[in-house]
């Protein structure tokens, strides 16, 4: 018999328990759906990326999601303890990097490891809901993977009623719409990582058959597949300015326009990484300062304009022609570069900081953000005005293709732009270009900005 003490110590200890497990509950409303987080309506203006939790919620963010479980625990820990919450990632094998989902052997293994997941954090007060897979559908074959987004989404709902299961796929295609909704009829929420086509998706989304809620895990500026190229079929990057106007616009049109169905979102990304080039993604530099674009993230999260904006591109030119010229330079001959900004209230030109540099396009592009290798820098490129808006600088000795950077930091925020061009070979009856011995006799004064070339 079991003793009075004993009984009420262990219904006390269940409510206590059951207290701290925050509640996020899929609503069905007269108008579409919501999620309410501990009985009220909790509409998710995210970021993806573990890092600089201070400034998330500085710009008004309550949420950021994960693409695995690597330090999880740690991860909900520092979430709590700042009133964020976390969509959990959990990163199932992709076919396109050799994993068999008809190897039924490797599929229970994966199963099992998530499984666990499950059971460790699935009352863990900070968890939002379940990400089971990111992009499983990018460059695949077998729709199997599908039957095992839904075992694990089955398994969640029968020992998790608390939190809404959700699986991500890249882009909105209405075969996976048609498979998701036939394979996968735990999975609570669709959610979709989409850039330049987001403006297609409320529309696209009901048209493929999908009338269940939403959300859009992923976005931010064009793709580098579907952005324009040169004629060395290399894509034109947008720069910080093009991309502050897609966040804030593309929130304002075709996010929280459709609320009733989409339930929120996560911008991209939160964080540095080198995908096609070192910033077409990252909202911040890879010295892990703010971009511009993070001003439009907090424009629509917090309804406020901005005390202290970064800096605007308005224009980038090598010998005043700009990236629609395809430019083509001769090796190592001199151009004047230029980049034209417009403050902000209260700062002068002394106190933007300027830095340029010369990078070899990037050899090393993959898809799905598979890991790349930064592209080399070329230095001793730069002869003159490294420091202002306006350089002269010569163009590499290699022919092929190039990358020219210049970013502008005031109001420790930094505007960046860069211009693809492309390097030439010199003739033989072109004048040789003349190379001059370094003058320095004490090395702890030589200006590494400076070239060995007059």
């Amino acid at each position: 018999m079991l003793n009075f003490k004993t009984t009420i110590s262990g219904l006390l200890a269940i409510v206590f328990c059951n207290l701290s497990i925050a509640q996020t509950k899929l609503i069905k409303t007269n108008e579409g759906f919501e999620l309410h987080r501990n009985g009220a309506s909790y509409y998710v203006k995210g970021v993806g990326g573990e890092v600089n939790f201070d400034l998330m919620i500085e710009i008004g963010a309550n949420s950021f999601r994960t693409w695995g479980i690597d330090n999880a625990e740690k991860i909900l820990d520092e979430a709590q303890s700042r009133g964020l919450t976390v969509m959990l990632g959990f990163w199932l094998q992709h076919e396109r990097h050799g994993f068999d989902y008809d190897n039924a052997e490797k599929v229970k293994k994966q199963f099992n490891h998530f499984k666990a997941a499950i059971d460790k954090f699935k009352n863990h007060p900070a968890l939002l809901m379940w990400g089971i897979g990111n992009e499983l559908d990018l460059e695949y074959t077998n729709p199997n993977v599908w039957y095992a987004v839904q075992d694990l989404a089955k398994y969640a709902h029968q020992v998790d009623p608390n939190h809404p299961t959700s699986t991500v796929t890249a882009g909105l295609d209405s075969s996976e719409v048609s498979y998701i909704k036939a394979r996968c009829p735990d999975i609570d929420i669709y959610c979709i990582n989409t850039y330049g086509d987001i403006g297609n998706v409320p529309t696209n989304i009901k048209k493929f058959g999908w009338d269940g809620a939403y959300m859009i895990t992923e976005w931010g500026p064009n793709g580098h597949w579907e952005s324009p190229q040169t004629a060395w079929k290399v894509s034109i990057e947008q720069s910080s300015t093009e991309k502050y106007d897609v966040y804030l616009n593309r929130f304002k049109k075709y996010i929280e326009p459709n609320k009733n169905y989409c339930l929120g979102s996560y911008a991209f990304l939160w964080g540095a990484k080198q995908e096609y080039t070192e910033t077409w993604y990252g909202l911040f530099s890879k010295e892990n300062l703010p971009t511009e674009p993070i001003d439009a993230l907090q424009e629509v999260f917090t309804q406020t304009p901005i005390a202290k904006p970064a800096a605007k591109i308005l224009n980038f030119s090598i010998d005043e022609k700009t990236v629609i010229d395809n430019i083509k330079l001769k090796a190592q001959e001199k151009y004047k570069a230029k980049v034209d900004i417009q403050l902000p209230k209260d700062i002068n030109e002394n106190q933007v900081k300027y830095r340029w540099r010369v990078l070899e396009e990037s050899s090393d592009k993959k898809s799905g953000g598979d890991v790349e290798e930064e592209a080399t820098e070329i230095n001793g490129l730069i002869l003159k005005g490294s420091k202002m808006a306006t350089i002269v600088f010569r163009a590499p000795q290699m022919p092929g293709n190039y990358r020219l950077l210049v970013s502008a930091t005031c109001n420790g925020k930094v505007s960046y732009t860069n211009l693809p061009f492309q390097v030439f070979q010199r003739e033989a009856t072109d004048k040789q270009v003349q190379f001059i011995k370094a003058k320095y006799t004490d090395m702890k004064d030589f200006d590494h900005q400076k070239s060995f070339y007059d």
